[in-house]
């Protein structure tokens, strides 16, 4: 069903005053490069924008050379900073180079990447998912950041930006239609435009202010507000309104709606105003895990062989799970987002399913929450090697991890009064399934005392694992071969400050091992006086306790995630 068309073609203003600051968005451009910026040019000197999205293409299939040209050589005035990202075509080759050389690719034009999370000058925070869907990647996340298309990992990779001002995407959200008394008199429906369920549930996760995405052809579509179903417990916050906006290509011929001004509202907006609805958006009943993805829980601490009584079993089985079905893939349709703590670039962060400490564990050292958490790359990797990875991937996702690492140590570290210190362990085997590494406090007295060193060495040699040797702290070279690694950390008072104390252990093994999965998880139980919950399935937590600790620790862990920066 075709959409009837907007017939308005002149500048739109929303609810702005004149001590607001404005900002621009354009519609597609299609490669009119030098018409689109020199008419932002002629009102910007009037209006003086913060500044200018573009959504949808902003180059063309047949872009004009000499358009481009000049765009790249610096010839054509854009006024203010202009931000774009991939729509639903190519982008040219002189662009694309210039993008993958991280070279500028005009002044004031930004590229905001495929997948990203910017904040501008103003600090105003874009949230950005170029392309549309492609159903037939199997891996969780696209690699290519300027082809014009996402994969459903993309889109659920960024539910972690947790909230978002201007949410930018080139597909609409699915059932944006809905509720909607304007989408009816247009006749705005699933065939309007191409649109996307995962983009309708990261719209639902971000509650972003302002929703721009790009109109299939010469119409425009401005939704009525709409919130959130069910009421805010702190009413100063206010309630999370939501604004659908799609324009209509430049210079388009029907002379629909191609500009749109506007002005964040920062204010908390109490009362819904006239005319919003309820969000068109509804969550979908939780599918049940069967007992072979409950094999595989991303959060269960290797649950794959945890049981010596079981191996026999499992080798019998299928071979490992992939990306759609692997529970440390954020492309798994079955992933439980409330334990999603935070997303970074390569790595993101969860906490840990049955955690080993309750939440009151630490409580009197000041965690209100168990600090058990997993770090855990975005690919679909079995280690973090060049061979599985790629060695530049390989090198900046170990680098974000440890920056994660390094940040969940001094939030411990900070929120205890140096009272409590950190371990963090990998397992490395060849036959992994998605290699991650897991982090939990211990106190720090333990860690200047050697007996959190101790400890692994003595179940080591119990268990016949092999032997445990000494690295030096912060060792990042890659290990060949199968390993476990473990950095033990903590910080103490000293005469000059605070000084760091702790080792790094490895203990290589080859697979004529049995390497007992659990062996870090029953160090830290015997140490802690934790060994009631030894087992994980035992001490699992409903999914109201897991999303008040994932809460509580993002409060604390706030001024300490490079991700908010």
């Amino acid at each position: 069903m075709a959409a009837k068309m907007s017939v308005r073609h002149t500048l739109y203003f929303n609810d702005i005053t004149h001590t607001d600051q404005i900002s621009f968005v354009f519609g597609s451009i299609n490669g009119q490069l030098r018409s689109a910026f020199s008419k932002l040019s002629a009102l910007h000197a009037k209006n003086v924008f913060s500044f200018a999205i573009v959504t949808g293409n902003l180059f063309g299939e047949a872009q004009d050379d000499d358009q481009l040209t000049d765009l790249l050589e610096g010839r054509m005035t854009i006024p203010c900073p202009t931000y774009f990202t991939v729509g639903t075509i190519s982008m040219p080759p002189r662009v694309v180079e210039r993008i993958e050389n991280d070279e500028e690719i005009a002044p004031n034009l930004h590229y905001l990447g495929k997948r990203s999370v910017t904040k501008t000058s103003e600090g105003v925070r874009i949230v950005a998912l170029g392309g549309v869907l492609d159903l037939n990647i199997v891996a969780g996340l696209s690699k290519e950041q300027h082809e014009p298309f996402h994969t459903e990992g993309d889109a659920k990779a960024l539910r972690g930006a947790n909230n978002a001002d201007i949410l930018l995407t080139a597909m609409w959200p699915s059932d944006i239609w809905k509720n909607s008394s304007k989408a009816k008199e247009l006749q705005i429906g699933a065939e309007t435009a191409p649109s996307s369920q995962t983009i309708a549930e990261l719209c639902e996760a971000l509650k972003p202010r302002y929703h721009f995405a790009m109109s299939s052809g010469d119409f425009a579509f401005e939704r009525e507000p709409f919130f959130p179903d069910g009421a805010e417990d702190d009413k100063e916050k206010g309630i999370a309104l939501t604004r659908f906006l799609s324009l209509a290509p430049w210079a388009n011929t029907a002379k629909a709606k191609s500009m749109f001004a506007f002005t964040l509202n920062r204010d908390a907006i109490i009362t819904p105003p006239a005319g919003s609805t309820l969000t068109p958006f509804f969550k979908a009943a939780p599918k049940k895990r069967t007992a072979d993805q409950a094999e595989f829980s991303r959060f269960g601490n290797h649950t794959h062989d945890h049981d010596h009584r079981r191996r026999k079993h499992r080798r019998e089985r299928s071979p490992p799970p992939g990306p759609d079905r692997c529970f440390f893939c954020l492309s798994n349709p079955n992933l439980p987002t409330h334990m999603v703590c935070s997303v970074g670039e390569d790595v993101y962060l969860a906490t840990a399913k049955g955690p080993l400490p309750a939440s009151d564990t630490f409580a009197a050292q000041g965690l209100d929450f168990p600090g058990h958490f997993i770090i855990t790359p975005l690919t679909h990797a079995p280690s973090l090697s060049a061979a599985a990875m790629g060695e530049a991937e390989a090198k900046s996702t170990f680098a974000e991890m440890r920056r994660f690492r390094e940040s969940l140590q001094g939030m411990v570290a900070g929120a205890s009064r140096r009272k409590l210190g950190a371990v963090t362990w990998e397992i490395n085997r060849a036959r992994n399934i998605h290699v991650h590494w897991q982090f939990m406090p211990v106190p720090a007295k333990m860690v200047s005392e050697g007996l959190v060193q101790a400890g692994f060495r003595v179940l080591a040699e119990d268990l016949k694992l092999g032997k445990v040797a000494v690295k030096d702290f912060g060792t990042a070279d890659e290990v060949p071969g199968d390993y476990f690694r473990v950095w033990i950390w903590a910080e103490e008072d000293g005469e000059d400050g605070g000084k760091v104390v702790g080792k790094s252990l490895l203990l290589q093994f080859d697979e004529g091992v049995r390497f007992d999965l659990q062996y870090p998880r029953k160090v830290m139980a015997k140490l802690l006086g934790l060994e009631n919950r030894m087992v994980w399935q035992d001490v699992v937590q409903s999914e109201k306790e897991e999303t008040a600790d994932v809460a509580a620790f993002r409060k604390a862990f706030k001024e300490w995630d490079f991700t908010l920066a």
